[in-house]
């Protein structure tokens, strides 16, 4: 399979250790480095398997990791008069200043959202809206990781080819852009489930994944769960299609 995404364009090392660690509902003061670092590690194997251009600065971490964990496995060392400092300390100071970067530049977005919205501006999310009004819950904007998570769910549901044989490629990423964005002309939101349930095999659901993300980085769809780390559904995003039909005009 021919095709990359650049992981850049969405998020870094960090973000997925933070990502680990609110799914697992961990104190970041106090990590379970040997499991974190083995599911980090399941996570970059399968972005390797997909062929993700940009995964150096994540082998640069799970490195690290590697390197705390051998760390706490040593056991201390008796000729030394003053205690050791933990493993994680720096790894915790990093998470915890990157966490507070994080949660100043979503407030800098929502208020930049809210002054928007004091100006005569087309304001139809109508897709978002619809989700919201009908579940009657805040939506939150899932990320790559929560789609590397769904798809690894999806890929151990989808029963291996027994026959192998060389054939013309089914399906391509173009494709499937297209499909997906035609089912949002006639639904307002998609489950990311539906999509792999309807993949006959590993390979289309591998690239039904491409597709998603290649949408998102369009920003033709907006990912969304109705609470962390629940189902994802793919909306429509709407400003992109007003900024197509200005264009258009």
């Amino acid at each position: 399979m021919n095709y990359k995404i650049q992981l850049e364009k969405f998020e870094g090392p960090l973000d997925l250790l933070l990502y680990l660690i609110r799914k697992d509902e961990i104190n970041i003061c106090d990590i379970p480095i040997a499991r974190v670092t083995e599911q980090y590690i399941q996570y970059i194997e399968l972005m390797k398997m997909l062929d993700l251009d940009g995964i150096g600065d994540f082998l640069v971490m799970a490195a690290t990791l590697l390197q705390i964990k051998s760390k706490m496995l040593l056991p201390p060392d008796p000729t030394e008069v003053t205690p050791q400092e933990d493993p994680r300390t720096e790894l915790v100071r990093r998470l915890e200043e990157y966490q507070r970067i994080k949660e100043a530049a979503e407030a800098l977005r929502l208020k930049a959202e809210g002054r928007q919205d004091l100006f005569a501006r087309r304001s139809d999310e109508e897709a978002l809206a619809e989700m919201k009004e009908g579940a009657k819950e805040v939506y939150f904007e899932a990320n790559l990781f929560d789609l590397i998570t769904a798809l690894t769910q999806a890929m151990a549901n989808k029963p291996e080819k027994v026959n192998y044989e060389v054939v013309r490629e089914e399906y391509t990423v173009e494709e499937k852009v297209h499909s997906i964005l035609h089912m949002l002309i006639e639904r307002s939101s998609i489950r990311l489930q539906e999509l792999f349930d309807n993949a006959r095999d590993k390979i289309e659901v591998i690239v039904t994944f491409m597709a998603v993300l290649e949408l998102c980085k369009m920003k033709e769809v907006v990912i969304a769960q109705k609470r962390l780390f629940a189902d994802i559904e793919l909306v429509r995003n709407a400003e992109n299609i007003v900024v197509q039909q200005q264009t258009v005009g």
